[in-house]
């Protein structure tokens, strides 16, 4: 082993499970105890779903049914998200790793949510996975590209997800040139003509100042990239404010602005109507964990729930006009006019619909429109 990375197989035979399910696993044996259960994962708070594809991939084989909302659906507090039908002792050292696909995977794809809704018309870029372990950058990336963000920076996406990754350059390319205008002109002749040209403006000089020796010296500008740290930002929108005037009396209103650099919700919304691209890092890929539990609501077909829970085995219904959810027992007769959103995934052990990235993106900007046209934008943003 090179890197500290559990190895996958480890993780398919449960091996990052937490302790207490080893001891839980060798009483219930001893005692002959192995009841038919029905779990369910739920959480306080709203999100937006994702991490579905791995756990399909760790519970495959083993003996239960698992029903789920679609990736991409957003989720209310307390709604389950998922639950698992059989025996307890087939899955419960599973639920460690269950609830770890899911909580963080979920966790990426609600701020990505977040800052796309923030940013309305303006693009969102995933720049984030350096603030994580690189073994999570195909995770991270997708679940960033399932929460709506319009591209991602990691190469890996190319190979492990099937799409295109997106950059600028870094400040270490113009100081290896020791000139900003002969990097500029060297990135321009080098990378392929698709790629956007996009130049970095605050190495040596204030943005304004490489803003002009951008436009007076090159011929193909798509756009300048902002990435002031925020100990040197001062006024950041004066700054911005600054840059596009420049620009705009040389004639070039036509070059977008490109901010990066520690960025949050509120940059996004104080900024939108002044820059074209948000390039957004630690808020996404450094997302707080959705706090998913999984708790048994079912034994041998009889309701029981610890304290704070609900028992019985439940199916939310969706008005997709309005977004308003009701829960009711999976086997009661449905409401009108909403649709059931959890199906079966895992049938004793069968995986029987697989996850799409690509179906679970489209829901979840389906999803965005809705609350756009609610103009419920600042409840999602809470």
């Amino acid at each position: 082993m090179s890197f500290l990375v559990v190895d996958e197989d480890d993780i398919k035979k449960g091996i990052t499970t937490d302790k207490y399910f080893i001891w839980t696993e060798r009483v219930l044996k001893e005692k002959n105890v192995n009841p038919r259960v029905v779990a369910e994962v739920t959480t306080s708070n709203w999100g937006v779903f994702a991490g579905l594809n791995d756990v399909l991939e760790l519970m495959e084989g083993l003996p239960v049914d698992i029903y789920a909302m679609p990736e991409g659906c957003l989720f209310h507090p307390y709604e389950p998200v998922l639950f698992i039908e059989g025996n307890y002792l087939d899955f419960a050292r599973y639920e460690t790793p269950l609830l770890g696909f899911l909580c963080h995977a979920s966790g990426v794809a609600t701020e990505a949510f977040k800052a796309k809704l923030a940013a309305g018309d303006k693009r969102i870029l995933s720049f984030g996975t350096r603030r994580q372990h690189p073994a999570l950058a195909a995770m991270i990336e997708r679940a960033a590209y399932i929460g709506g963000v319009d591209g991602v920076s990691n190469f890996s996406a190319e190979k492990y997800l099937g799409i295109n990754s997106v950059g600028t350059m870094p400040h270490a390319l113009i100081i290896s040139f020791g000139s900003q205008l002969e990097a500029w002109k060297s990135f321009d002749e080098v990378v392929d003509d698709e790629v956007s040209r996009i130049y970095l403006v605050d190495t040596y000089y204030d943005e304004k100042t490489e803003s002009i020796l951008v436009v007076e010296n090159l011929k193909r500008i798509d756009g300048v990239r902002l990435d002031t740290p925020s100990t040197r930002r001062g006024n950041f929108r004066r700054i911005i404010e600054e840059v596009k005037w420049e620009l705009g009396i040389r004639g070039r209103q036509d070059v977008k602005i490109v901010i990066s650099g520690g960025l949050s919700i509120e940059d996004i919304l104080n900024l939108k109507d002044l820059v074209d691209v948000f390039g957004v890092g630690t808020m996404i890929a450094g997302a707080r964990p959705i706090d998913f539990a999984l708790d048994i609501v079912e034994k041998e077909g009889r309701f029981v729930a610890k304290r704070g829970k609900r028992g019985g085995k439940k199916q939310v219904y969706r008005n997709w006009d309005t977004l308003e959810d009701e829960m009711r027992l999976f086997d009661a007769e449905p409401p009108s006019g909403k649709e059931g959103l959890l199906r079966k995934f895992i049938e004793n052990g069968k995986i029987v619909e697989k996850s799409d990235m690509e179906r679970a993106r489209e829901l979840a900007l389906r999803e965005m429109e809705i609350i756009r046209r609610l103009d419920k934008i600042e409840e999602y943003l809470k």
